[in-house]
């Protein structure tokens, strides 16, 4: 494994954070606590991981510039910023929600989720799209 390797495997890892956090909702709506539980701190510990990464590709890499013009840049430029300003936020609102529920004050942690949830699934499925467009399209 390269240095060059690490985007690919941070957008796998967007993408399982993705898919856990859609579970963990899903397993949280039919009651499953534990379930929810489990599946939500794996999806805390794959954005980790995904942090992890992002930093040590980025402080090696350096920046990376998309490379089309046109209206796919429009776009691209669009979902990057969008996500940027967002995911700047998550581990914010992560820590905040995962340490509310740890701490059983499950008012303030719904409370605070319904933000954290549609927030940093967007982050996850963005940071997928971003990828795709800068490195595969």
């Amino acid at each position: 494994m390269t240095v060059h390797d690490l985007p690919a495997i941070n957008a796998a890892l967007n993408a399982i954070a993705a898919v856990l956090l859609t579970l963990g909702f899903a397993l949280i709506r039919n009651g499953r606590i534990e379930a929810h539980r489990t599946v939500m701190i794996s999806a805390f510990g794959v954005s980790v991981l995904f942090l992890i990464g992002y930093l040590t590709y980025h402080s090696l890499a350096g920046v990376v510039y998309y490379r089309h013009a046109g209206a796919i840049r429009l776009v691209y430029l669009t979902i990057l910023f969008t996500h940027t300003v967002l995911a700047a936020i998550v581990p914010v609102l992560a820590i905040i929600t995962l340490s509310r529920a740890l701490r059983a004050n499950f008012k303030r942690h719904r409370a605070i989720a319904r933000w954290t949830l549609p927030i940093w699934l967007y982050v996850s499925v963005t940071g997928v799209i971003v990828y795709l467009m800068l490195y595969r399209f």
